[in-house]
């Protein structure tokens, strides 16, 4: 069994290190649990399939993301995000950080 420590947490701002959106991370699957072929048919950009991925709403935007670790960078900026699905998952925007509505899994 592994063990994996996920960087970002749930309510954090990122940012994408190639594509540069801003999102916030609404989930975190801390080990990655989906089957190969579905990995090999994603085209992980060749980032170790060990790496945590995260549910990111994406700023500005109507959809959302399942990202891989090694593509994020946190973003200190201290600017809120867009989205219109905010208010599903958080209830407040404090000091940089959003506030989760409710205990995720």
């Amino acid at each position: 069994m592994r063990t994996t420590t996920a960087r970002f947490h749930v309510g954090q701002v990122i940012r994408h290190r190639d594509f540069g959106y801003r999102g916030v991370v609404a989930n975190v699957d801390p080990q990655f649990e989906a089957s190969p072929e579905w990995y090999d048919m994603m085209d992980s950009a060749g980032l170790s399939q060990d790496l945590p991925r995260y549910y990111v709403l994406v700023d500005g935007e109507d959809y959302a993301t399942f990202v891989a670790e090694g593509q994020l960078e946190g973003d200190d900026s201290g600017r809120p995000v867009t989205h219109p699905h905010m208010g599903e998952f958080f209830s407040d925007f404090r000091k940089g950080t959003y506030i989760t509505r409710k205990p995720l899994n």
